[in-house]
């Protein structure tokens, strides 16, 4: 079967790592303690009770999306997709594959995610495209599980408003559709009465761990993403926990047992996500939120923080060379050496660019990736690499379950639920009982 990713964690572990490393005793003791969790996750396939661990097998709920997508594709110049958290995060990390190659490359529609609720930002992208003269090639999604999200719920409502009165009541149906639970909501009551199509999200996949469905597949489709192949790539990914490999043979295991190991026994309180690849930009953003939610429980838990290759070379990388030894690094590198186009011989002989010398920009990329991880090792600092030869619909579909893994599998490592959020809740209670306060 085909290779999607490779994990390499020794740079994590004494001696390679040095005091920063998660010494082989440890590693070893965590490692064991995944096996638990691995044989919950087998079960909770066969029986069902896991529903996002059936979705990489899934195929019978693609032709609707296909459906829907095309028809989008057709109608439309632009697609807003509204929606906040896991039901924006994953769809906007898929969409980032875009100027890859990734996808059909036949030009569809230009996709907008309004996750948040500033007002300008919304204004000015409603101003531009739900006007009476561009709101005939708009489109919508609504994304909301509960169909009771307080930010989603404003945008949909502000921007049916704005439809109804540029193409007519009658049409909205025409310009939008819902994905939220099957059952009564205002989202839910919202779209019945417009006649809006429903696309139901499963009440037992939480927003955050959703990528897989509809949430992340139906704009991915729109922007011509190969959904079958993402689907494929997190099927490899899961495939050695469903084959009951040893937790060594299961990269979602490994990653889980060194990043608690190093929470444990080397006081590190932050994850770095850090691909060498614009078009992952967004994925470290989507993985900062499931790790984030999932584990922040009960004064446990670590920070992700995103950064990108090369860029934070130049913004954060002094702090993680030479600040607090509290964090752990996970750069992903790419198969980009020898990419772009080569520097002329000419330009190269400028006084101090010899060594660009027939080199591309890949080159660079590459050689700068492999000099970063060098460099944090040597400075004892722990950093996993995950190495891809390309980037796709298969790969980005692989990493995204392997995270998904990994992050419940640390989860039960921690004695912490993965899949709920109480201290999040509060917040939104509060923010409610202030807007009724001051009707």
């Amino acid at each position: 079967m085909t290779e999607f990713y490779f994990q390499e964690v020794s740079g994590c572990l004494a001696p390679t790592a040095g005091e920063g490393g998660l010494s082989e005793p440890a590693y070893r003791d965590c490692l064991a303690a995944t096996a638990a969790s691995l044989d919950r996750l087998r079960a909770a396939h066969g029986d069902g009770s896991l529903p996002l661990l059936r979705l990489p097998e899934r195929r019978d709920d693609l032709g609707e999306l296909r459906k829907t997508a095309e028809r989008y594709r057709r109608q439309f110049r632009d697609v807003i997709v509204l929606g906040t958290g896991g039901s924006s995060l994953g769809g906007r990390a898929l969409h980032g594959l875009v100027p890859s190659g990734a996808g059909d490359g036949s030009g569809g529609p230009r996709l907008h995610f309004l996750e948040n609720i500033d007002p300008l930002t919304y204004g000015t992208l409603a101003d531009a495209l739900l006007s009476p003269s561009r709101a005939e090639t708009t489109g919508i999604i609504s994304i909301s599980k509960s169909g009771s999200t307080a930010e989603t719920m404003l945008q949909t409502a502000l921007v049916v408003d704005r439809l109804r009165d540029a193409v007519g009541k009658e049409r909205v149906r025409d310009h939008l559709v819902v994905i939220t639970e099957s059952r009564q909501s205002p989202l839910a009551v919202l779209a019945d009465r417009f006649g809006v199509r429903r696309i139901d999200h499963d009440p037992d996949v939480g927003g955050r761990f959703a990528v897989l469905s509809a949430v992340g597949l139906l704009p991915a489709i729109i922007a011509g993403l190969d959904a079958e192949l993402i689907r494929k790539g997190a099927e490899w990914a899961l495939a050695p926990v469903l084959a009951g490999s040893d937790p060594e043979a299961v990269p979602p295991a490994v990653g889980a047992a060194v990043a608690v190991g190093l929470a444990r026994r080397r006081g590190v309180s932050a994850s770095v996500m850090m691909p060498y690849c614009d078009r992952l930009s967004l994925f470290s953003r989507w993985y900062g939120q499931l790790w984030a939610e999932s584990l922040g429980k009960d004064g446990r838990g670590t920070a992700p923080i995103a950064a990108l290759g090369a860029v934070d070379q130049h913004s954060q990388l002094q702090l993680y060379l030479d600040g607090p030894a509290d964090k752990m690094y996970t750069l992903i590198l790419t198969g980009c050496q020898g990419l772009g186009d080569p520097v002329a011989d000419d330009l190269a002989a400028i006084e101090g660019l010899s060594y660009l010398k027939g080199k591309t920009l890949g080159d660079l990329m590459d050689a700068e990736g492999r000099a970063t991880a060098a460099t944090l090792i040597r400075r004892e600092r722990p950093t996993r690499i995950l190495q891809l030869d390309r980037v796709d619909e298969g790969v980005a579909g692989a990493l995204m379950m392997h995270f998904m893994l990994e992050t419940i599998i640390a989860a039960d490592l921690l004695a912490v639920n993965a899949f709920d959020q109480p201290a999040v809740e509060d917040g939104k209670r509060l923010a409610r009982q202030l807007l009724v306060e001051e009707i």
